[in-house]
């Protein structure tokens, strides 16, 4: 209830309403039972991983889990919408069932939240045709999950972002603004602060990388599907589909929310900027900025 009340800025009503929305939201598309919907066959699930680059790193050192996000290399473009927000929603799932429980169970207090690390490496104006897509994958986040991030760090930071920060920072609401950290370079000198070195995402673990897709051992990056995260989130959906009679095949479809007037403006304001950028530079397709 806590997390609901922040998120509608203390207003009861408000998160009353939003609350009773998440729980028939879960209801009516079987979320409680998203772990037992393993991605099949086993190639398009590598193939989702190598699309939409996700993973859990490590911790910090006050015992929060780390999750790398390689913003600008993700394609969403080896499956449809469905696999890849059911793929969202299992890591979401995870993540609040298996992960935080085990820490709050380790380190003896409630640990509820996250750190996410954002890798912009690679960001280009053709990123504007992923839009709708990460725009489903945020309103899913923003209405069912949320306030489970404590802060987002931005690194690898390419002039496009910076360019469309500056014009939708002012639109965030105050307490979201606290939440995002833009850090110079890879980022590695302010995130060891608060982490281990073994826990920092790959792509920051040195300047110029160059690259947040698959640069280090598999052990190493948290993409890749053969990861210990992945691959035990992977065996988990396997051995609880595995005790039902009639596993379910296909993608699993999620009924997407509408957004928040908020939020909708703030990805018009982005698609307005990113047109502006491709006009000035005579494309909007591909052209790196």
């Amino acid at each position: 209830m806590l997390r609901f009340l922040k998120a509608r800025e203390w207003n009861v009503s408000k998160a009353h309403k939003m609350l009773v929305d998440s729980l028939n939201w879960r209801i009516e598309n079987e979320i409680d039972s998203v772990l037992e919907r393993p991605i099949l066959p086993v190639d398009l699930y590598r193939s989702i991983r190598d699309s939409q680059l996700v993973g859990l790193s490590g911790y910090t050192k006050e015992g929060l889990p780390v999750f790398g996000i390689g913003v600008g290399q993700s394609t969403y473009d080896k499956a449809s919408v469905h696999y890849y927000v059911q793929s969202h929603i299992q890591i979401n799932e995870y993540r609040d069932r298996i992960i935080l429980p085990m820490l709050t169970e380790k380190f003896g207090r409630p640990i509820t939240t996250c750190v996410k690390v954002l890798d912009m490496t690679g960001l280009k104006l053709s990123a504007l045709s992923q839009m709708k897509m990460l725009s489903s994958i945020s309103t899913v986040d923003d209405l069912n999950y949320p306030e489970k991030s404590e802060t987002y760090y931005i690194v690898n930071v390419p002039y496009i972002f910076s360019a469309c920060w500056k014009v939708v920072k002012p639109l965030l609401q105050e307490r979201t603004k606290k939440k995002v950290k833009v850090l110079s370079g890879c980022g590695r000198d302010e995130l060891l602060k608060i982490m281990d070195y073994s826990a920092l995402p790959h792509f920051c673990r040195r300047e110029g990388s160059g690259s947040s897709k698959h640069s280090s051992s598999n052990a190493d990056d948290c993409f890749s599907p053969d990861h210990p995260f992945h691959k035990e989130l992977y065996e988990l959906t396997n051995q609880q589909s595995s005790h039902k009679e009639l596993l379910k095949m296909g993608s699993l479809h999620v009924s997407i929310p509408e957004p928040d007037p908020n939020d909708a403006k703030i990805v018009e304001v982005i698609q307005a900027e990113f047109h502006k950028m491709g006009e000035q530079n005579g494309s909007t397709n591909g052209h790196k900025v």
